[in-house]
């Protein structure tokens, strides 16, 4: 008999943390006070405690320094998961995770593996200003040779980390920050993992495709319930992993439907909506009966006040309000 507890999206990654640390020698964790400290929020609470200093280490604070010790370490056949405390700090590294992560299995032919997993966080929402609430994930989902994961549920961030950790490619894993204590769900507390590259169907529908990443699901959700009272049904899918992309699922969704909208809390030009948009476009243009709509954040740097900060994420009233207008319904 297995229980089902139900865990907020920060302990459901330390749980996952905590079993890969325990399952597998080579898995160790690297960050800024991820030790002594927890962690910015919280989330390694316990590890260094339970696994010792040698398997959790506190480092110093150099982004570049941490993610090349972790690429040697996994050449060498190491696990290490790096934690970045902030996505606009992984920018500090990127000559590490663009040019020797991600090529070096290429540039060998094959003969060297980096196994690495940097954790970083995105999102506004904590009032910490335009160098530390961008979401970035279209900048590594560009590169050929990472994997990006963008879990919305604490089910799948266990599920999703502890399959991102084994596997033999380098893994970006970007945490919404906004989301470690406030979105809660049922877990397990069996050995499960989810499959890289497989999307998730939060919310069946019929009407219309809401397509959603990390926060932004919730968002969709939220959407989705008010435009049910008013007799629309939306669908919503959770891509999980934007490198590899579930093509099939989002296709297979709006050919349903005959409509979508695109939701990412990154900047709206260039970025993540663009990709999905596009892949709909090519596959199911024929399918559709209106336009294919994206929202996106603002493309201004993020604003320290509160006000001006949540002006800039998409929220569920343009969700609502973008969907209507697919049906041609005025204001």
């Amino acid at each position: 008999m297995h229980d089902i507890r139900e865990l907020t999206l920060g302990e459901a990654i330390n749980e996952a943390l905590a079993e890969e640390l325990g399952r597998d020698q080579a898995v160790f964790l690297m960050g800024e006070d991820i030790g002594r400290a927890s962690g910015i929020f919280m989330v390694t609470k316990g590890l260094q405690e339970q696994f010792g200093k040698d398997r959790v280490l506190d480092t110093p604070i150099e982004e570049a320094g941490i993610v090349g010790l972790g690429i040697g370490a996994a050449m060498t056949g190491m696990r290490p998961v790096v934690e970045i405390m902030f996505s606009d700090l992984m920018l500090l590294a990127m000559d590490q995770i663009v040019n020797q992560a991600a090529k070096m299995h290429y540039m060998t032919g094959g003969q060297a593996k980096v196994p690495l997993v940097i954790r970083t966080t995105i999102g506004a929402g904590r009032g910490a200003a335009a160098q530390h609430s961008q979401s970035l994930q279209a900048l590594v989902a560009h590169v050929p040779g990472l994997k990006v994961v963008m879990p919305s549920t604490p089910y799948d961030a266990k599920g999703l980390l502890k399959s991102a950790i084994r596997d033999d490619n380098p893994v970006i894993f970007l945490e919404d920050k906004m989301c470690y204590s406030t979105v809660k769900g049922r877990v397990p507390d069996q050995e499960y993992l989810i499959p890289l590259g497989v999307a998730d169907v939060k919310r069946v529908g019929q009407d219309v495709t809401l397509v959603a990443t990390s926060r932004m699901v919730q968002v969709a959700l939220s959407a989705a319930n008010i435009l049910d009272q008013d007799g629309i049904s939306a669908e919503v899918v959770d891509p999980r992993t934007l490198k590899p992309l579930d093509r099939e699922t989002i296709v297979r969704s709006v050919i349903k439907t005959g409509r979508a909208v695109v939701i990412d809390e990154g900047c709206l030009s260039y970025g993540i909506t663009g990709e999905i948009v596009a892949v709909i476009a090519d596959v199911a243009f024929d399918y559709l009966d209106a336009p294919i709509k994206r929202l996106g954040a603002a493309d201004v740097p993020v604003p320290m006040a509160p006000v001006l900060e949540a002006a800039t994420v998409p929220n569920e009233r343009q969700v609502v309000e973008t969907v209507k207008g697919l049906f041609g319904r005025r204001y």
